[in-house]
Protein backbone atom coordinates (compact mmCIF):
# COMPACT_ATOMS: atom_id res chain seq x y z
CA UNK A 1 0.00 0.00 0.00
CA UNK A 2 2.73 2.49 0.90
CA UNK A 3 4.32 2.60 -2.54
CA UNK A 4 0.97 3.21 -4.23
CA UNK A 5 -0.01 5.88 -1.75
CA UNK A 6 2.99 8.19 -2.08
CA UNK A 7 1.97 11.80 -2.78
CA UNK A 8 3.59 14.30 -5.10
CA UNK A 9 6.09 16.79 -3.68
CA UNK A 10 8.72 16.61 -0.93
CA UNK A 11 6.26 15.80 1.86
CA UNK A 12 2.66 15.52 2.95
CA UNK A 13 0.85 15.61 6.26
CA UNK A 14 -1.23 12.86 7.80
CA UNK A 15 -2.58 11.41 11.00
CA UNK A 16 -1.11 8.09 12.10
CA UNK A 17 -1.07 5.66 14.97
CA UNK A 18 1.05 2.70 16.04
CA UNK A 19 -0.67 -0.36 17.54
CA UNK A 20 -2.22 0.48 20.92
CA UNK A 21 -1.09 4.12 20.66
CA UNK A 22 -2.99 7.38 20.25
CA UNK A 23 -3.06 9.03 16.82
CA UNK A 24 -0.41 11.67 16.14
CA UNK A 25 0.16 14.33 13.46
CA UNK A 26 2.86 13.14 11.10
CA UNK A 27 5.08 14.36 8.29
CA UNK A 28 5.28 11.82 5.45
CA UNK A 29 8.38 11.84 3.25
CA UNK A 30 9.81 8.97 1.22
CA UNK A 31 7.65 6.30 2.87
CA UNK A 32 8.75 7.46 6.33
CA UNK A 33 6.78 9.28 8.99
CA UNK A 34 7.99 11.84 11.53
CA UNK A 35 5.91 12.50 14.64
CA UNK A 36 5.33 16.25 14.58
CA UNK A 37 4.16 16.16 18.19
CA UNK A 38 7.81 15.52 19.08
CA UNK A 39 9.65 17.13 16.16
CA UNK A 40 8.12 20.60 16.53
CA UNK A 41 9.05 22.54 19.65
CA UNK A 42 5.42 23.54 20.33
CA UNK A 43 4.02 19.95 20.17
CA UNK A 44 0.87 20.22 18.05
CA UNK A 45 -1.92 17.92 19.15
CA UNK A 46 -3.08 17.24 15.59
CA UNK A 47 -2.80 18.31 11.97
CA UNK A 48 -5.40 21.01 12.50
CA UNK A 49 -3.12 22.63 15.07
CA UNK A 50 -0.34 22.65 12.45
CA UNK A 51 -2.67 24.37 9.99
CA UNK A 52 -3.53 27.02 12.56
CA UNK A 53 0.12 28.09 12.36
CA UNK A 54 0.55 27.16 8.70
CA UNK A 55 2.48 30.13 7.34
CA UNK A 56 5.16 30.01 10.02
CA UNK A 57 5.33 26.21 10.12
CA UNK A 58 5.50 25.45 6.39
CA UNK A 59 9.22 26.38 6.01
CA UNK A 60 10.01 24.28 9.08
CA UNK A 61 8.24 21.29 7.57
CA UNK A 62 10.34 21.62 4.40
CA UNK A 63 13.49 21.57 6.52
CA UNK A 64 12.33 18.57 8.56
CA UNK A 65 11.47 16.60 5.43
CA UNK A 66 15.06 16.93 4.21
CA UNK A 67 16.66 15.93 7.52
CA UNK A 68 17.59 12.22 7.57
CA UNK A 69 18.91 12.39 11.12
CA UNK A 70 15.52 12.59 12.81
CA UNK A 71 13.40 9.89 14.44
CA UNK A 72 11.63 8.69 11.31
CA UNK A 73 9.32 5.67 11.43
CA UNK A 74 8.52 3.43 8.45
CA UNK A 75 5.05 4.02 7.04
CA UNK A 76 4.42 0.29 6.94
CA UNK A 77 3.09 -0.78 10.29
CA UNK A 78 1.34 2.51 11.05
CA UNK A 79 -2.39 2.94 10.79
CA UNK A 80 -3.43 5.83 8.55
CA UNK A 81 -6.38 7.91 9.76
CA UNK A 82 -8.21 10.78 8.09
CA UNK A 83 -5.50 13.43 7.71
CA UNK A 84 -7.34 16.26 9.49
CA UNK A 85 -10.31 16.81 11.80
CA UNK A 86 -12.19 19.82 10.43
CA UNK A 87 -14.54 22.00 12.40
CA UNK A 88 -16.60 22.68 9.30
CA UNK A 89 -17.23 20.82 6.06
CA UNK A 90 -18.42 22.79 3.03
CA UNK A 91 -19.64 20.75 0.08
CA UNK A 92 -20.18 21.86 -3.49
CA UNK A 93 -23.04 20.23 -5.34
CA UNK A 94 -23.74 20.00 -9.05
CA UNK A 95 -20.28 21.30 -9.93
CA UNK A 96 -19.33 18.90 -12.74
CA UNK A 97 -21.17 19.45 -15.96
CA UNK A 98 -21.38 15.85 -17.17
CA UNK A 99 -22.20 14.53 -13.68
CA UNK A 100 -25.27 16.77 -13.35
CA UNK A 101 -26.51 15.86 -16.81
CA UNK A 102 -26.20 12.14 -15.97
CA UNK A 103 -28.02 12.60 -12.64
CA UNK A 104 -30.85 14.51 -14.31
CA UNK A 105 -31.47 11.52 -16.54
CA UNK A 106 -31.06 8.94 -13.76
CA UNK A 107 -33.43 10.74 -11.36
CA UNK A 108 -36.27 11.18 -13.86
CA UNK A 109 -39.60 10.00 -12.50
CA UNK A 110 -41.32 7.14 -14.34
CA UNK A 111 -44.00 9.50 -15.64
CA UNK A 112 -41.54 12.14 -16.91
CA UNK A 113 -42.70 12.91 -20.47
CA UNK A 114 -39.24 13.99 -21.64
CA UNK A 115 -37.03 11.77 -23.72
CA UNK A 116 -33.50 11.08 -22.51
CA UNK A 117 -32.18 13.53 -25.10
CA UNK A 118 -34.58 16.22 -23.89
CA UNK A 119 -33.65 15.68 -20.25
CA UNK A 120 -29.95 15.91 -21.09
CA UNK A 121 -30.48 19.07 -23.13
CA UNK A 122 -32.41 20.76 -20.30
CA UNK A 123 -29.71 19.83 -17.77
CA UNK A 124 -26.99 21.18 -20.07
CA UNK A 125 -28.88 24.46 -20.47
CA UNK A 126 -29.25 24.73 -16.69
CA UNK A 127 -25.49 24.25 -16.21
CA UNK A 128 -24.74 26.92 -18.81
CA UNK A 129 -27.09 29.29 -16.98
CA UNK A 130 -25.46 28.63 -13.60
CA UNK A 131 -22.00 29.23 -15.03
CA UNK A 132 -23.10 32.49 -16.62
CA UNK A 133 -24.78 33.69 -13.43
CA UNK A 134 -21.72 32.72 -11.35
CA UNK A 135 -23.70 31.00 -8.59
CA UNK A 136 -22.02 27.90 -7.10
CA UNK A 137 -24.11 25.61 -4.92
CA UNK A 138 -22.52 25.00 -1.51
CA UNK A 139 -24.07 23.25 1.48
CA UNK A 140 -22.89 21.99 4.88
CA UNK A 141 -21.67 18.51 5.85
CA UNK A 142 -20.88 17.04 9.26
CA UNK A 143 -17.37 16.24 10.53
CA UNK A 144 -18.87 13.14 12.16
CA UNK A 145 -19.28 11.55 8.72
CA UNK A 146 -15.51 11.46 8.16
CA UNK A 147 -13.58 8.21 8.40
CA UNK A 148 -10.11 7.06 7.42
CA UNK A 149 -8.94 6.32 3.88
CA UNK A 150 -8.59 2.58 4.49
CA UNK A 151 -11.41 2.04 6.99
CA UNK A 152 -14.48 -0.03 6.27
CA UNK A 153 -17.57 1.94 5.28
CA UNK A 154 -20.74 0.78 7.00
CA UNK A 155 -23.78 0.99 4.73
CA UNK A 156 -26.74 1.81 7.02
CA UNK A 157 -29.65 -0.60 6.88
CA UNK A 158 -31.96 2.29 5.97
CA UNK A 159 -29.85 3.45 2.99
CA UNK A 160 -31.62 2.04 -0.08
CA UNK A 161 -29.38 3.52 -2.80
CA UNK A 162 -25.86 4.10 -1.40
CA UNK A 163 -23.60 5.65 -4.03
CA UNK A 164 -20.04 6.90 -4.40
CA UNK A 165 -18.79 10.40 -5.28
CA UNK A 166 -15.01 10.87 -5.35
CA UNK A 167 -14.01 14.51 -4.94
CA UNK A 168 -11.07 16.86 -4.66
CA UNK A 169 -11.13 18.49 -1.21
CA UNK A 170 -9.40 21.79 -0.47
CA UNK A 171 -8.11 22.23 3.09
CA UNK A 172 -8.18 25.75 4.51
CA UNK A 173 -4.95 27.12 6.01
CA UNK A 174 -6.02 30.45 7.53
CA UNK A 175 -9.30 32.17 8.41
CA UNK A 176 -11.12 33.27 5.26
CA UNK A 177 -14.06 35.66 5.30
CA UNK A 178 -15.29 37.59 2.28
CA UNK A 179 -12.17 36.90 0.25
CA UNK A 180 -11.99 37.66 -3.46
CA UNK A 181 -11.58 35.06 -6.16
CA UNK A 182 -8.13 36.48 -6.92
CA UNK A 183 -6.85 35.93 -3.37
CA UNK A 184 -8.84 32.80 -2.49
CA UNK A 185 -6.15 30.20 -3.28
CA UNK A 186 -3.77 31.85 -0.81
CA UNK A 187 -6.13 30.62 1.93
CA UNK A 188 -5.80 26.98 0.82
CA UNK A 189 -3.12 25.03 2.69
CA UNK A 190 -3.44 21.89 0.63
CA UNK A 191 -5.58 19.20 -0.93
CA UNK A 192 -6.80 15.72 -0.12
CA UNK A 193 -9.23 13.08 -1.42
CA UNK A 194 -12.81 12.72 -0.20
CA UNK A 195 -15.41 10.14 -1.16
CA UNK A 196 -18.73 11.84 -0.47
CA UNK A 197 -21.06 8.86 -0.19
CA UNK A 198 -24.73 9.56 -0.80
CA UNK A 199 -27.93 7.61 -0.31
CA UNK A 200 -29.67 8.64 -3.52
CA UNK A 201 -33.05 7.52 -2.21
CA UNK A 202 -32.77 10.07 0.60
CA UNK A 203 -31.68 13.10 -1.39
CA UNK A 204 -35.11 14.46 -2.27
CA UNK A 205 -37.91 14.82 0.29
CA UNK A 206 -40.94 13.29 -1.37
CA UNK A 207 -43.15 14.48 1.52
CA UNK A 208 -41.98 18.11 1.22
CA UNK A 209 -41.02 18.73 -2.38
CA UNK A 210 -40.97 22.51 -1.90
CA UNK A 211 -38.10 22.16 0.59
CA UNK A 212 -36.04 20.04 -1.77
CA UNK A 213 -32.90 18.17 -0.73
CA UNK A 214 -32.20 16.41 2.57
CA UNK A 215 -28.41 16.38 2.83
CA UNK A 216 -28.43 15.40 6.52
CA UNK A 217 -29.94 12.01 5.91
CA UNK A 218 -28.52 11.31 2.48
CA UNK A 219 -24.85 12.20 3.12
CA UNK A 220 -23.98 12.29 6.81
CA UNK A 221 -24.14 8.78 8.19
CA UNK A 222 -21.05 7.89 10.28
CA UNK A 223 -18.22 6.97 7.92
CA UNK A 224 -19.93 8.30 4.78
CA UNK A 225 -16.92 10.53 3.99
CA UNK A 226 -13.69 8.55 3.68
CA UNK A 227 -10.92 11.16 3.70
CA UNK A 228 -7.26 11.07 2.76
CA UNK A 229 -4.84 9.47 2.89
CA UNK A 230 -2.72 12.62 2.88
CA UNK A 231 -2.91 16.37 3.01
CA UNK A 232 -0.63 17.49 0.17
CA UNK A 233 0.55 21.12 0.41
CA UNK A 234 -0.91 23.42 -2.22
CA UNK A 235 2.60 24.33 -3.38
CA UNK A 236 3.07 20.75 -4.60
CA UNK A 237 -0.03 20.87 -6.82
CA UNK A 238 0.72 22.78 -10.01
CA UNK A 239 -2.91 23.25 -11.04
CA UNK A 240 -5.91 22.01 -8.99
CA UNK A 241 -7.99 22.67 -12.09
CA UNK A 242 -6.18 19.95 -14.03
CA UNK A 243 -6.19 16.79 -11.88
CA UNK A 244 -7.51 13.34 -12.76
CA UNK A 245 -10.23 12.01 -10.45
CA UNK A 246 -10.58 8.22 -10.71
CA UNK A 247 -12.68 5.74 -8.74
CA UNK A 248 -12.86 2.02 -9.35
CA UNK A 249 -15.33 -0.45 -7.88
CA UNK A 250 -13.95 -3.94 -7.38
CA UNK A 251 -11.26 -3.11 -9.94
CA UNK A 252 -13.62 -1.68 -12.59
CA UNK A 253 -13.25 2.03 -13.40
CA UNK A 254 -16.43 3.98 -12.72
CA UNK A 255 -15.27 7.60 -12.48
CA UNK A 256 -12.41 8.94 -14.57
CA UNK A 257 -12.58 12.66 -15.24
CA UNK A 258 -10.45 15.79 -15.02
CA UNK A 259 -11.20 18.63 -12.62
CA UNK A 260 -11.31 20.71 -15.81
CA UNK A 261 -14.97 19.67 -16.03
CA UNK A 262 -15.81 21.71 -12.90
CA UNK A 263 -18.18 24.61 -13.48
CA UNK A 264 -16.60 26.61 -10.64
CA UNK A 265 -12.93 26.15 -9.77
CA UNK A 266 -11.42 25.99 -6.28
CA UNK A 267 -10.78 29.72 -6.06
CA UNK A 268 -14.36 30.57 -6.98
CA UNK A 269 -15.77 28.04 -4.50
CA UNK A 270 -13.59 29.30 -1.63
CA UNK A 271 -14.55 32.88 -2.39
CA UNK A 272 -18.24 32.02 -2.62
CA UNK A 273 -18.32 30.03 0.64
CA UNK A 274 -16.39 32.76 2.45
CA UNK A 275 -18.93 35.37 1.37
CA UNK A 276 -21.41 33.90 3.87
CA UNK A 277 -19.33 31.92 6.38
CA UNK A 278 -15.96 32.28 8.06
CA UNK A 279 -13.74 29.42 6.91
CA UNK A 280 -11.27 28.22 9.56
CA UNK A 281 -7.92 26.39 9.45
CA UNK A 282 -8.49 22.70 8.84
CA UNK A 283 -11.93 23.17 7.32
CA UNK A 284 -12.74 21.18 4.20
CA UNK A 285 -14.26 22.42 0.99
CA UNK A 286 -15.36 19.50 -1.19
CA UNK A 287 -15.43 20.61 -4.80
CA UNK A 288 -18.04 18.25 -6.26
CA UNK A 289 -17.88 14.90 -7.99
CA UNK A 290 -17.45 14.09 -11.67
CA UNK A 291 -19.59 11.83 -13.81
CA UNK A 292 -19.67 8.09 -13.27
CA UNK A 293 -21.64 7.58 -10.08
CA UNK A 294 -23.62 4.42 -9.38
CA UNK A 295 -26.96 5.89 -10.46
CA UNK A 296 -25.47 6.46 -13.89
CA UNK A 297 -24.23 2.88 -14.13
CA UNK A 298 -27.31 1.33 -12.54
CA UNK A 299 -25.04 -0.30 -9.95
CA UNK A 300 -25.15 0.91 -6.35
CA UNK A 301 -23.00 -0.08 -3.39
CA UNK A 302 -23.48 -3.35 -1.57
CA UNK A 303 -21.83 -5.53 1.04
CA UNK A 304 -18.24 -6.49 0.18
CA UNK A 305 -17.68 -3.84 -2.50
CA UNK A 306 -14.21 -2.28 -2.53
CA UNK A 307 -13.82 1.31 -3.70
CA UNK A 308 -10.39 2.55 -4.76
CA UNK A 309 -10.07 6.29 -5.29
CA UNK A 310 -7.16 8.34 -6.54
CA UNK A 311 -6.56 11.93 -7.57
CA UNK A 312 -3.38 13.02 -9.35
CA UNK A 313 -0.61 13.55 -6.83
CA UNK A 314 -2.76 12.96 -3.74
CA UNK A 315 -2.32 9.24 -3.19
CA UNK A 316 -4.83 6.40 -3.05
CA UNK A 317 -7.67 5.53 -0.70
CA UNK A 318 -9.22 2.08 -0.52
CA UNK A 319 -12.37 1.29 1.44
CA UNK A 320 -14.52 -1.82 1.78
CA UNK A 321 -18.30 -1.65 2.20
CA UNK A 322 -19.92 -3.55 5.04
CA UNK A 323 -23.70 -3.83 5.16
CA UNK A 324 -25.27 -3.00 8.51
CA UNK A 325 -27.79 -5.58 9.64
CA UNK A 326 -31.19 -4.21 10.66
Amino acid sequence: MAALAQPVGPFALGTFSAPDRDPFPGLLARERVLDLGSALDWAPSGVRAVLERWEETLPVLHALAADDGLAWQPLDGLRVHAPVEPRQVFQSGANYRQHVIDLEVAHRSPDDPRTVAEARAEAAAMMDRRAAEDLPYVFIGLPGAITGPYDDVVLPAWARQPDWELELAAVIGRPAYRVSVEEALSYVAGYTIANDLTDRAGVFRRDMTAIGTDWLRSKNAPGFTPLGPWLVPAGSIADPGDLRVTLSLNGETMQDESTKDMLFDVARLVSYASASARLLPGDLLLTGSPAGNGMHWGRLLRDGDVMTGTITGLGVQRTRCVQETP
